[in-house]
């Protein structure tokens, strides 16, 4: 199996970003990936969610009184 990327053209045209060895009139089958852009907004929505799921309205208050030992590295 090879994989190349292409550009797209119009609906029906791709360009090839580089050459590929077939015999002419050989079928191939075109996977549509999804764009970064995409990936991206979906990754920053799971993390969203995992996020409102960790820290909810019902969280207590952690107050610095609560803290049993500082951490002398922590930047106020």
């Amino acid at each position: 199996m090879q994989t190349v990327e292409a550009q797209v053209i119009d609906p029906t045209l791709l360009r090839l970003l580089q050459p590929i060895q077939l015999p002419k009139l050989t079928r191939v089958v075109i996977a549509v990936l999804p764009s970064e852009s995409d990936e991206r907004a979906a990754w920053l929505q799971a993390s969203a969610d995992w996020l409102s799921q960790a820290y909810g309205d019902d969280e207590p208050e952690y107050t610095p009184e609560l803290v049993k030992k500082p951490n002398p590295e922590f930047d106020r």
